[in-house]
């Protein structure tokens, strides 16, 4: 028989602020451990048993750290980490890896980042832009509002007289269930200043997250 549901707790935990300002509470692990064991037992499972008698404490423990991006501060994170430096060409980071949450079914979506910008009297740390990459991935997403977030963040901190964001993801909500196509890869991009109003510029950074470098491919 399923145990009596417990109500969870009503203390509120800690708030943050995020980088847009609106306050997030802290996750409260206690009321997740208990949430959990429910789902367990409204799917039918003995959450009591060998295997799963530590499953509601480890999930939420994941939940947590997956959503940590909701935590970061977006000018903490970047500060002091801009530098003045007489350089105007494109400056790429790609092939960054991410991992994040589908809002609509809490699976996961993964796969790589590539980011562009042309600075204007600075450059950031290159350490930085995979950082902002998870500041961003790390909380409950779709991967359209995940791509406009990561460019539109840049240039408002960068100043830069261009972004450019192309991400490449498997979602398992497509693999998994609804459609079950497993080698499906959603594509999406977002371009501001002269990656927006330039052509030539756009397609210089789309050829050049194409070819391959370092990895001897």
């Amino acid at each position: 028989m399923p145990t009596k549901p417990k109500r969870p707790s009503s203390s509120k935990p800690r708030a943050v602020v995020r980088d847009n300002n609106d306050p997030v509470r802290m996750p409260n692990l206690a009321n997740l451990e208990i949430l959990v064991k429910q789902l367990l037992e409204n799917l039918g499972e003995n959450p009591q048993r060998n295997g799963l008698t530590d499953t509601p404490k480890r999930v939420a423990k994941s939940l947590a750290f997956l959503t940590k991006g909701y935590k970061q501060d977006i000018d903490e994170l970047l500060n002091g980490a801009l530098f003045p430096i007489e350089y105007d060409e494109m400056v790429i980071v790609r092939d960054i890896d991410f991992f994040s949450l589908c809002e609509h079914h809490l699976l996961p979506f993964f796969g790589k980042c590539h980011i562009g910008y042309i600075p204007n009297k600075h450059v950031v740390g290159l350490s930085k832009i995979p950082r902002v990459v998870d500041a961003f991935s790390r909380r409950l997403q779709v991967q359209e509002r995940l791509t406009v977030q990561i460019a539109h963040t840049l240039h408002k901190k960068l100043k830069p007289r261009g972004v450019a964001v192309v991400m490449e993801a498997r979602h398992l909500c497509m693999s998994m269930r609804g459609v079950e196509k497993q080698n499906t890869v959603a594509v999406t991009s977002e371009m501001l200043g002269v990656f927006r109003k330039q052509q030539q510029t756009r397609d210089e950074f789309l050829k050049l997250i194409r070819q391959r470098g370092c990895d001897g491919d």
